[in-house]
């Protein structure tokens, strides 16, 4: 019998076209759905993600890095004063208004980011040159992503008012993308010097890198117990960036709109795949009468439509697999925040096959028309 389901996929393509479309379309929503919630929520995180710190040390609860409050610059001796800890460096954290040079317009909202012009510096040590730190350290220099340039009406090269102080953009890269925002790069002096009303000694952050990374859960424990230099909460690089995500997907309710939306998606495939099998089977009634009556049990005939089902789901999942593939390579291309992951990919994998089946499992019902009392009609 499952021979016979497979023939019949090839001899009756035609039959079959809407129902691997309607799959298809519901995996690739699914899919890009999945690819753009992971791009724009990532870069939630991606002040940790393009770093190299091991630890990360702020205000106790922090939820997000973008909420980070000043903490004690004691801390930095605390940590430099564990023997996993190899280096530490501090993390400034500064909201500014942004306007161009000619004042036209309202201000755009940044989020400027000290950090260190050293070459072993930690911070954005995966994205940033070396050549583009150096130039960090240039008065009132600064970086931005190539996508913002527009936003704030201002080229490489330009100088606009931050916060009241003149700046300069020495370069644009890709792969800084804030949530809600503009990152803006600066050196620690820069950054300091674009604080309004606040201490000009404060630190936001202060990131450490160990000698063992494998010590990391370890460390973070010894550290965690201090108060003697102050409030503060220190975290492992991957569970800063997790909770930073998970706040911006679900404290905010974002995350929960995208799920709605996926079970929508989910709901409607298999209702358009489910009537599209259906179709399939009234127009192969007589068929599955012959095999009735040639002694083919029902149970039998339900296993062809499910077989016939998880080859549409199979086939459906190439389709959006490859189409999914063209989009988010366009959207790379055209500075689009997408990601994807090998999980996410056999989750979203998971969902359309799961979908093909049970929209079988709804097509069985058509089988109540294959009597053999037909074919004496």
């Amino acid at each position: 019998m499952i021979a016979l389901a497979r023939k019949t996929i090839v001899h009756e393509w035609r039959r079959f076209v809407p129902a691997v479309l309607a799959v298809g379309f519901a995996g690739l929503l699914l899919t890009v759905q999945a690819a753009l919630m992971l791009g724009i929520f990532g870069s939630a995180a991606v002040y940790v993600t393009a770093s190299s710190a091991d630890l990360w040390a702020g205000y106790p609860g922090t939820q997000s890095v973008n909420f980070g409050r000043d903490i004690n610059p004691d801390v930095e001796m605390r940590l430099r004063m564990d023997a996993g800890v190899a280096d530490v460096e501090p993390y400034l954290w500064v909201e500014g208004d942004w306007r161009n040079n000619g004042r036209s317009g309202g201000g755009v909202s940044v989020y400027v980011s000290g950090i260190r012009t050293n070459a072993d510096a930690m911070m954005f040590s995966r994205l940033l040159p070396q050549a583009l730190r150096r130039r960090l350290r240039e008065p009132g220099a600064v970086i931005v992503d190539r996508s913002d340039l527009d936003q704030l009406g201002t080229p490489v090269g330009g100088q606009a008012w931050l916060n009241g102080q003149r700046v300069q953009i020495v370069a644009a890269l890709d792969g800084l993308r804030a949530l809600g925002g503009v990152n803006v790069l600066a050196s620690m002096a820069t950054a300091r010097g674009l604080r309004v009303g606040e201490s000009s000694s404060g630190v936001t952050y202060f990131v450490a890198r160990l000698s063992g990374a494998e010590q990391a859960d370890a460390i973070k424990s010894r550290l965690g117990g201090s108060t003697t230099f102050g409030a503060f909460e220190v975290w492992t690089a991957a569970e800063f960036a997790r909770r930073s995500q998970l706040y911006w997907m679900f404290d905010t309710g974002a995350g929960i709109a995208v799920l709605f939306m996926a079970g929508i998606v989910c709901l409607v495939g298999a209702v358009v795949t489910s009537q599209s099998l259906m179709a399939v089977v009234a127009g192969s009634a007589r068929e599955y009468a012959m095999l009735n009556a040639l002694g083919a049990s029902l149970g039998a005939l339900r296993r062809i439509v499910v077989e016939q089902a998880c080859w549409v789901g199979c086939i459906g999942l190439a389709v959006s697999g490859l189409s999914t593939s063209l989009l988010l390579w366009l959207a790379a291309r055209y500075g689009v925040p997408v990601g994807m992951g090998a999980a996410v990919a056999l989750a979203c994998a998971a969902l359309v096959l799961g979908l093909a089946l049970i929209s079988g499992l709804i097509a069985v019902r058509g089988l109540v028309r294959a009597d053999p009392a037909m074919l004496l009609r």
